[in-house]
């Protein structure tokens, strides 16, 4: 499958295609790549979703570790390659353990989560499968994250699975010499 939004050069970029991409360039994403190249096609979107994305990803009520698990779930819950690519060692490295990861990747819920990573897969889980959280499963989201906590997974889950939908439609491609890490389910 061919991507069908490839880089766009820069001498064809759009004086506000530009702009988008120069503001982009001066986060610490760094540069134009990954779910960028297709949302440069709408330089606003992808503005306003970049700055979405800097606070849920940096600044959220969230601790990285968490953060990084939410975006894993998301990513195995869209079959998002990519994310998966970027990701995964973001996790590693902000503390979630690899046999946590091994199991979301296989599409399993982890074993011997600690009380917080148990609230956020499950919050997870269920919303993404039945579009509802039940109340017990919300009450222990609440105690675990606080309403803010709550609302900040939920806009996380919200904007990754944004980017994986963009890059699911766009096929956007895995950096070159990449394998696709995540299996068939």
């Amino acid at each position: 499958m061919s991507d069908r939004l490839p880089p766009i050069p820069d001498a064809e970029l759009s004086p506000e295609q530009k702009r988008a991409a120069a503001e982009l360039s001066a986060t610490a994403r760094g540069s134009v790549f990954g779910p960028f190249v297709p949302l440069i096609r709408s330089p606003e979107m992808l503005n306003r979703l970049q700055r979405l994305g800097q606070y849920l990803r940096y600044d959220s009520a969230l601790a990285p570790r968490l953060s990084e698990m939410a975006i894993l779930v998301v990513a195995r819950h869209w079959s998002q390659q990519y994310e998966w690519h970027v990701h995964h060692p973001i996790a590693l490295e902000s503390g979630l353990q690899g046999a946590k990861a091994d199991a979301i990747a296989a599409g399993r819920r982890p074993e011997a989560m600690a009380a917080d990573e148990a609230a956020l897969y499950d919050t997870l889980d269920e919303v993404l499968h039945t579009q509802s959280v039940s109340d017990a499963t919300w009450g222990r989201a609440i105690a675990a994250f606080g309403e803010r906590g709550v609302i900040d997974l939920l806009g996380l889950a919200g904007y990754y699975s944004t980017l994986a939908m963009v890059m699911n439609a766009a096929r956007t491609p895995l950096p070159p010499g990449v394998s696709a890490p995540l299996q068939p389910l």
